[in-house]
């Protein structure tokens, strides 16, 4: 019996992996086909709007303001990455010391019945390490908007007059800004990805639903469809979505999208 329960690693766990898996290649193609119907497209799309705002002013007044912005999203990746250094710092502590095998090893009593699924010594290692893996996995990804941040602060206050190329140097300063955003984002999702990893430690019935529900509830926040409709509520004729300003006539004009 216990074995028929150790087989359900094999089953359940790259199911859930490939559920996972299979949602975000979904939506990395969406945003690439489509990223007016995605909320990190049309974030990408006002991060463009608002570099452009922040440099065409001439007299810098909005300096303040890009500089406490880019602060904001600084200390939110510190924060993350704090968070997911000493949680990494804990789960190696917990596999060095041993502590935590002894809780869900199969050897442990009555602890052990919460358990389904393998729970032998090299399986117990393995889910620690996955766990540890995500948790650095999102340090360096939130370390890495980090640095795109602080480039971002300083490069978004050069006013556009000083450019040989102003289109250039605003494409260039979104593009420094999305990436940091693209890690930070990068970040999160590994935090995400660590809670199934986590419940995987109590079996791969646990781990495989935690999947399901999390991919459920992760397309209620990455496709947001309004986005691309016009105020009348009807969306363009060819299915896709158009940032759209208005332009000196009053008249609505499609302008560069991500």
């Amino acid at each position: 019996m216990r074995r028929g329960w150790s087989q359900l690693d094999y089953v359940l766990v790259p199911l859930g992996l490939a559920v996972l898996l299979g949602y975000h290649l979904w939506l990395l193609l969406r945003i690439c086909r489509r990223p007016e119907t995605t909320v990190i497209g049309i974030n990408a799309i006002n991060r463009r709007i608002w570099v452009r705002h922040i440099m065409e002013e001439p007299s810098g007044k909005h300096a303040v303001l890009a500089v406490q912005t880019m602060r904001n999203s600084i200390m939110a990746s510190t924060v993350l990455a704090s968070v997911a250094i000493t949680l990494s710092s804990l789960v190696a502590a917990l596999m060095a010391s041993g502590a935590a095998h002894g809780l869900f090893s199969r050897s442990g009593g009555a602890s052990s019945s919460l358990v389904v699924g393998a729970a032998g010594e090299a399986a117990l290692t393995l889910k620690f390490f996955a766990v540890l893996v995500c948790f650095l996995v999102a340090f360096l990804l939130n370390v890495q908007s980090i640095r795109y941040y602080s480039h971002t602060g300083l490069l978004v206050n050069v006013p556009l007059a000083a450019h040989r190329r102003p289109a250039s140097a605003v494409g260039y300063v979104t593009e420094t800004l999305n990436r940091g955003f693209y890690f930070w984002s990068l970040g999160v999702r590994a935090y995400y990805f660590s809670c199934p990893v986590f419940l995987w430690l109590f079996g791969p019935i646990p781990m495989c639903a935690s999947c399901v529900a999390m991919v459920a509830s992760l397309y209620f926040l990455d496709v947001y469809t309004e986005w691309d409709k016009d105020d009348d509520g009807a969306g363009d004729g060819d299915g896709h979505a158009r940032e759209r300003k208005t332009g000196a006539s009053g008249r609505l004009m499609p302008v560069e999208g991500v």
